[in-house]
Formats: structure tokens, sequence, C-alpha cells
């Protein structure tokens, strides 16, 4: 029996440009005509879709070296989601029912290029965890961090998306201090408590220079560094020689509300880089295609045996999905946030 699709969808656009950070404001839930899948594509049933911070980067238009297209005012947001697929013309190799990750979220329904879907198989046991930012951490840790047993590795932003996976990471790879910052004291006990971080530093409660030399008396010999800013330039100054310096993000420049999201200035001790050896390189996907197999693959091991969590937030409903990002941009979640969609 064919499938009876509903005749409109939602979706969420960019109404009107942010001066700043965007907030719900800026943003509209609309109603519109659903079309069946033309050739070459199909049509997927969103079920869950991710909030993730670089949405500030291309709302903001600076998209110099990102692989994504900037949202115009008018324009649907998008990023990873993870659907069902309700419709396909024929000769397509994907079925009805089947499960699958694309880059169409914040829309209950997307038609997509069959080219642009992933079946999800069966590798890991949560589909949510196809949104996961993990390989990420993994592939910086893994490719250029390189964390060899007896490591002090320290993670910035250590609650958000990647940092709430790495620390896990760190300690499976051999490390054998896992250090975190985090601004939210709460946040701080539940990394302790829950995903075995030794301190978790909170940026503006005291010095930051003096909780590294606390928690890492003997310097640091990697950083995952998803914040920049402040946290960089501190962990330079707690640099062993020989540290290897992964940065994966720069949300101290990204979501300022006084810069435009592309832009990420810190002032670092160069000097100490040179005389201490320190190697420091930024992480991109595109460099590593292999990892995101390889992640997964391990990913789903790890989740089974209990060797790792994956911390997520749900959101239920569209209309929520824009106080979410606003919620991700202040700090308010632990680990990743995604927004679940009931059927339709």
């Amino acid at each position: 029996m064919a499938t009876v699709l509903p005749a409109t969808t939602r979706e969420i656009l960019l109404t009107s440009a942010p001066e700043g950070l965007p907030g719900p404001e800026h943003f509209s839930v609309v109603e519109k005509p659903l079309s069946a899948p033309g050739p070459g594509q199909v049509l997927v049933r969103n079920q869950y879709f991710l909030v993730f911070p670089g949405l500030r980067t291309l709302i903001g238009g600076q998209v110099d070296g990102v692989p994504l297209p900037r949202i115009n005012v008018g324009d649907a947001l998008f990023g990873p989601a993870v659907g069902e697929v309700v419709a396909t013309p024929a000769g397509s190799t994907l079925r009805p029912g089947d499960a699958v990750t694309h880059l169409l979220g914040w829309r209950e329904h997307a038609l997509v290029a069959e080219g642009d879907c992933a079946p999800l198989g069966d590798a890991l046991p949560d589909p949510v965890a196809h949104l996961s930012s993990g390989s990420a951490a993994y592939g910086a840790l893994t490719r250029l961090a390189e964390v060899r047993p007896g490591d002090t590795v320290f993670i910035t932003g250590a609650a958000g998306a990647v940092g709430s996976l790495a620390g896990s990471l760190a300690r499976l790879l051999g490390a054998t201090r896992v250090i975190g910052s985090t601004r939210s004291p709460d946040k701080a006990e539940r990394l302790r408590a829950e995903l075995g971080y030794d301190e978790v530093l909170v940026p503006g409660s005291q010095s930051l220079d003096a909780q590294l030399a606390a928690a890492a008396p003997e310097g640091i010999d990697v950083l995952l560094d998803t914040v920049g800013g402040e946290q960089l330039a501190a962990s330079v100054r707690a640099a062993r020689r020989g540290a290897r310096f992964a940065l994966v993000g720069a949300l101290a420049g990204q979501l300022s509300p006084h810069r435009d999201g592309g832009s990420a200035p810190a002032e670092i001790d160069t000097f100490r880089i040179v005389n201490q050896s320190v190697s420091l390189r930024g992480y991109s996907g595109m460099d590593h295609p292999e990892v995101t197999e390889e992640w997964t693959k391990r990913f789903g091991d790890w989740l089974r045996s209990g060797e790792i969590t994956f911390p997520y937030v749900r959101v239920p409903g569209m209309d929520r999905a824009p106080r979410a990002l606003q919620e991700l941009f202040e700090g308010r979640h632990f680990g990743t946030v995604v927004v679940e969609l009931p059927p339709r």
C-alpha cells in the first residue's frame, strides 16, 4: 500500500538579520506545500535534528573556508538530521522505511538527493548517536594530538557536544589524567561525577593559570580546544615540552555577541610554543575522510560495552527549536542538543 503523504510540511526560516547573536525573534516556523520526490531524490520524514553552534557562523555570513553555504534572510536553516525515508521514485536504491542521515534538518520533511543520504546501518545502538560530534574529538585525539599512555590531557568546553565525549575518549586512548573546563560549577560537578574527569576548571572563578597549575602541576601534554581565547592562551603557558595541541573549535570568538561568528582572535605566547616545541594544529574532518567510519565502529563498540556514554538533551518539537539554539549559545545545556519531531 502506498504511503499517503501530508499535503504540507513545516520548516524553520531565518526571517531577519541579527545584530550579534541570533535569537528566537529572528526565526519563523512556516508551513509550505510538500512535494513528491523527483528523479534522484528521496523524501525523508525527519525524526531528530542537531542544534549546533556552527549555525552562528553561517547566519553571520562569514563562511570563507567553511564547506557549507551562507544562510541568508528567507532561507531555511539546515544541519545534520536523522530520519525515515517515506517516498522514493522508481529505481531508487533506498526504500520507504529506511533510516538515514543527511544535512537537511530544521524541517519536518526533507527532499534530499539520494547521494546525500547515508543509511544508518546497525553500528550504533541509538539512532540519535549518529548526531554526535564525537568524530571530531576522536579524529583530533588520534590524528593530531596522538594521545599516549601517561598523558595529561586538557579539554576546553568539556560540557559541550565535543567535550562531553572527548574526556572519555582521552581516557580510552591511554591518558592518565583528564582535565576539563566549563563556566558552570554545576556542569563541572557532572563532568567529574558522570564522565570521570579528574578535575574541572571554571574560568572566571579565579585565575585560569592558577587553576591549571593546581590541576596539572607538571603541565599538560595534550590540549583538545573547542573554545580558544584566554583558555588557549593559558594552555600554552601550561604546556610541557613536546605538547600536542589540537584545535577543533573557537567558541570564544564564534559565540561572542560582539563578533560576526567567523573570527576568534587569541593572543598566545609564541616564544613558549617555540621553546617548548609545542605543535598546534587545527582539525578538519575533510582532511581525514577515513575517520568517520572508524569512529562509528569504535563508538558503537564502546557504547555497547558501557565504556563510554553519549550525553544529550532532547528538545521536543519544531516550535522549541529556535529557543533551543539560543539556549545552546547561552551554555544552558549539557552535551549534544537535538530536536525530536513527533510523527506527522
